[in-house]
């Protein structure tokens, strides 16, 4: 499912989140890993929700096999392209950011004004603020390559 170097930062982070080094994530672990990154007085429900993702025990096998359906969701990236087609009638590619951002806000499961940013902030495009949604698609379904 991932690579050796993708497996060996899977292995940190599950060692920078084991606060207690027993090789399972507990509620004290997570609590103590939101303390270091500011963020204090975390629910426990919030916690506890975290830990049933596990089903049991989130020992380091667990926890890269929650990060490869995490990861793994997303959806084909045809499918997002035939999504985007849609809005693509003249098949050139792009797709209007106004337009889309109406769509966005409006329909269906609207997303909320800081979501929509935050794409538009990802998304490629042209001077006459067109999104190119193909290189859109690419950068959900791989990954920003400035990210890395």
């Amino acid at each position: 499912m991932f690579e050796q170097a993708q497996i060996q930062e899977f292995k940190e982070a599950f060692s920078c989140i084991d606060q207690n080094r027993d090789g399972i994530i507990c509620k004290s672990d997570l609590r103590e890993t939101y303390s270091q990154l500011g963020k204090v007085n975390v629910p426990d429900e919030e916690l506890e929700i975290m830990l049933q993702e596990g089903k049991g025990p989130i020992n380091f096998t667990v926890f890269l096999t929650l990060f490869g359906e995490k990861l793994n969701g997303t959806d084909p990236e045809e499918a997002i392209l035939s999504a985007f087609r849609m809005f693509d009638p003249s098949g050139q590619g792009v797709v209007n950011k106004d337009e889309f951002k109406q769509l966005l806000l409006t329909q269906a499961d609207k997303f909320s004004l800081a979501e929509v940013e935050q794409m538009f902030a990802l998304a490629p495009m042209d001077l006459a603020g067109n999104i190119d949604y193909k290189s859109l698609c690419y950068i959900i379904t791989h990954g920003d390559e400035k990210e890395e």
